[in-house]
């Protein structure tokens, strides 16, 4: 680019050379993982040159951009392949010999999920070699950040990687994570939880930045519903465990105890949907809770417009997953949804009790339905909540300015001047 100019929130962008940047993701366009395609949108307003690669699934295009995706019958070039790299990095792969037969995976998924990885960087090595990037970044620290981590260890390829908190906290983590993240020029993390996290692994401090995600344009606030009665309640998760929704579904069975009315939508799938249909008939809720599915992004902004309050449940899953900061809180927050969140997790990087939010704890229903009660009669702390709410988003939530601060990591870690 040869000068700056605005972007959708007014602001100037970048005005420097773009560097190459090739981004490794597990699954690209993902309909789940909105954050990571407004990273992109950002990216691209500020002028970056990118290489987007899929190593499971998605694919085609998005915003006009080819996303590569990893063909799965070239694994059986790693026939040949492998004793080729083994000859020129012998050192590099002992070592990861060693570590496969001396260190037990956390689970089967993770395991797959780190030999994908390295199928992916064996194969694409010698394409890597004839057009090298300027710089790598893994979106994750599974699948794409073996596949990083190797690109380095095999070609000399320099990285940086994000770590996410499936990432860092299911089963324990990431089979290789310490290492792979040890090695990165930086390490991305969108929560202070994560960040102390991964110091906890002795992980160069220096090297683990926190920079949250964003909206590429902030949604016009909403006025608030004059008369909240019923009250309109959604949810947006997975159907999981990490998610808390067993407890949702007792909250909303208090609710109708304490004689507050109100109608609620979970939006999401996942694999305790029948459960949980389940539990909200036995539970005598059934007639005031929808359960929609999955549905696409615009769809969930309606059903945003629509609701007073956010309900989030978030519990540690006995896995050791949990949430870091879900995306649909500063979502909701933007519009002027009002938010609930229990404790656990990165909520209360966002949700601060009676300033921005409320925080109630998932195992006490009782505090859930006095703030549910107050929300829906006093409009004074409404309106303060939604006030705050939406300044930390504007301060916090803005896609391109947190774009702008990983681009200046691109860049210095690179050896480009970085923009002011």
């Amino acid at each position: 680019m040869a000068a700056g100019r605005a972007n959708l929130y007014g602001r100037v962008t970048l005005s420097a050379a773009p560097p190459v940047i090739a981004y490794f993701f597990t699954t690209f366009p993902k309909t789940t993982e909105s954050f990571l395609q407004r990273e992109i949108i950002a990216m691209r307003a500020l002028g970056v040159n990118l290489r987007l690669y899929s190593l499971w699934g998605g694919g085609g295009t998005f915003r006009g951009l080819p996303v590569t995706t990893f063909n799965k019958w070239r694994l059986f070039t790693l026939l040949w392949l492998i004793p080729l790299e083994s000859w020129r990095r012998p050192r590099v792969l002992g070592q990861i010999l060693r570590g496969l037969l001396t260190r037990p995976a956390p689970s089967w998924l993770n395991f797959w999920e780190n030999m994908l990885g390295a199928g992916f960087a064996c194969v694409q090595l010698r394409a890597f070699r004839r057009l090298p990037p300027a710089w790598i970044h893994a979106a994750w620290g599974g699948a794409p950040a073996t596949a990083a981590w190797l690109m380095w260890r095999l070609g000399g390829h320099r990285y940086s990687a994000a770590a996410h908190a499936y990432d860092i906290y299911e089963h324990g983590g990431d089979w290789w994570l310490t290492e792979k993240l040890a090695h990165a020029a930086f390490v991305h993390t969108s929560t202070e939880m994560g960040r102390r996290s991964l110091l906890e692994r002795r992980l160069p401090k220096e090297t683990i930045i926190c920079i949250r995600r964003g909206l590429d344009r902030l949604p016009e606030l909403k006025a608030l519903r004059r008369s909240r009665a019923p009250l309109h309640l959604v949810c947006i998760a997975r159907l999981v465990e990490k998610k808390g929704l067993h407890h949702q579904l007792r909250i909303y069975a208090a609710l109708r105890e304490a004689g507050v009315a109100f109608s609620a939508r979970i939006i999401g799938d996942g694999p305790l949907r029948p459960e949980l249909e389940r539990q909200a008939g036995h539970l005598g809720i059934a007639a005031a809770v929808t359960f929609t599915g999955h549905l696409p992004q615009h769809e969930v902004w309606n059903h945003l417009a629509w609701a007073d309050v956010l309900l989030h449940t978030g519990i540690v899953a006995p896995s050791g997953d949990r949430d870091g900061l879900p995306n649909v809180i500063p979502e909701a927050m933007s519009i002027g949804v009002l938010v609930i969140t229990s404790p656990a997790a990165a909520t209360t990087e966002a949700i601060t009790h009676g300033v921005t939010g409320l925080v109630a704890r998932v195992d006490a229903p009782t505090e859930w339905v006095a703030a549910l009660r107050r929300l829906s009669t006093d409009d004074a702390f409404a309106e303060k909540l939604r006030s705050s709410a939406r300044q930390w988003v504007e301060e916090n939530y803005d896609a391109h300015r947190n774009a702008a601060r990983l681009l200046g990591h691109f860049r210095a870690a690179i050896g480009q001047p970085v923009a002011a």
